[in-house]
């Protein structure tokens, strides 16, 4: 799905969302420097993969953690995890570096990706901000309707304490 796509979907299903424009922006450093109405969901989305290149997983946080791979390799108990290559960000999630997004599972067909979203994201009413599979937008709407299009989807979905 592409950003339009997305959006004629979120439509489709009647999630309540707010869409803001903007220029393009490739990682929280630039996301910092646009104005946006709600600075307190914004997410980072980091996808990473196992060393046998069998298991892959999007991590959801709020934009200002950092997360640690190997105690999140530990909790989640999985093998060595390293950020995934261009080509299978493409080829599994349909996105460029820069506009990686909980909707790119939308394009995993074959649901190779376990999703993780940090439970702090997870409360009742909760907005998340991310990307509509284009990194020149951001969509705004509550984290349980991301969990449950996700989930709806058929990709796995962990809530996890960062």
């Amino acid at each position: 799905m592409n950003k339009q796509e997305i959006l004629d979907y979120l439509k489709e299903k009647n999630v309540l969302h707010e869409v803001t424009e903007h220029k393009v922006v490739y990682n929280m450093e630039e996301v910092s420097q646009i104005d946006i109405p709600y600075p307190e969901a914004e997410a980072k989305n980091l996808f990473v993969r196992d060393d046998k290149k069998r298991n892959y997983y999007l991590i959801t946080v709020k934009a200002d953690k950092k997360v640690n791979l190997k105690k999140f390799r530990k909790e989640n108990n999985t093998r060595a995890l390293s950020f995934a290559s261009e080509d299978e960000l493409k080829s599994i999630m349909g996105v460029i570096p820069g506009a990686v997004t909980p909707f790119g599972l939308l394009n995993d067909k074959e649901l190779k990706v376990k999703f993780f979203i940090d439970k702090e994201f997870a409360k009742t009413g909760h907005l998340i901000a991310v990307h509509p599979n284009d990194n020149t937008a951001t969509v705004y709407l509550k984290a349980e309707d991301l969990i449950d299009i996700i989930k709806e989807h058929g990709n796995q979905v962990g809530v996890i304490t960062l």
